[in-house]
């Protein structure tokens, strides 16, 4: 039986720089020097000759273009960067396991063998394999919107055990998974942990809004079909003798 989760902190992709980048130093150094100098200007304008409300802006403006300056700090930067964050969409983290009637080996290699996910994942359109640790992957996406297609790389991999892959930075999706095998009574027990998340920005949470529900479901009846497969052809391969110790 199989056993969901869906969690949104769970597992989570590796983010681009838009999700790294922290809001303490937010200014470059090009950037800091430029409003040490103003600052100083405004500063130095503002403190020479009859004080009044002009005299004021300009003061408070040096003064805030020195803090900018010294402190690698910007605080409009830093209101725009929480603004754009509560733009990005949620990640579809999906966490399961199962047994699969089948020897490890065996559900391994078909899992490894990335060229052929597609024939079970039919929320996958395509993978190419560019070489041993590169790929292309095309999600299928529902309705009218095009597929949509990223880079992946394998990040983690033991013989027969275990394989973790994710998205290259600057992807259209970020996304991430891991999968582990390991024995058990009457076959291989299948750990896995997927995630996906669509483009930030107000696109991106339109298209989520389709994308996550149906990516749920389908996920769910992939694994489903995954599992069937494996296990037709551990009956098969038995039937001729093939041993995968």
């Amino acid at each position: 039986m199989h056993n969901y989760k869906l969690s949104g902190n769970a597992f989570e992709p590796r983010a681009t720089k838009l999700y790294e980048n922290s809001n303490v130093i937010n200014v470059g150094k090009t950037g800091r020097i430029v409003s040490l100098a103003a600052g100083a200007v405004l500063y130095g304008m503002a403190i020479k000759g009859k004080q009044g409300i002009v005299k004021k802006a300009l003061r408070y403006g040096g003064m805030y273009f020195l803090y900018r300056g010294l402190s690698g700090n910007c605080l409009l930067t830093a209101l725009a960067k929480r603004e754009e964050y509560r733009m990005h969409t949620r990640a579809v983290n999906i966490r399961t396991y199962f047994i699969v009637k089948a020897p490890r080996q065996l559900v391994y290699e078909s899992w490894r063998n990335l060229e052929r996910l597609p024939r079970f994942l039919k929320h996958i359109k395509e993978i190419k394999v560019i070489d041993e640790l590169h790929s292309v992957w095309v999600l299928k996406t529902p309705g009218r919107l095009p597929a949509i297609a990223w880079k992946a790389e394998i990040i983690d991999q033991e013989e027969g055990r275990e394989l973790s892959w994710r998205s290259l930075p600057g992807s259209k999706i970020e996304t991430a998974g891991k999968i582990t095998f390991a024995n058990t009574t009457g076959g291989t027990e299948v750990n896995l942990m997927i995630s996906y998340r669509p483009p930030a920005g107000y696109i991106g949470s339109a298209a989520a809004t389709v994308i996550n529900p149906w990516l749920k479901e389908v996920v769910k009846e992939d694994l489903t079909r995954f599992k069937r497969y494996i296990e037709a052809k551990a009956i098969e391969y038995s039937h001729i003798g093939y041993d995968f110790t």
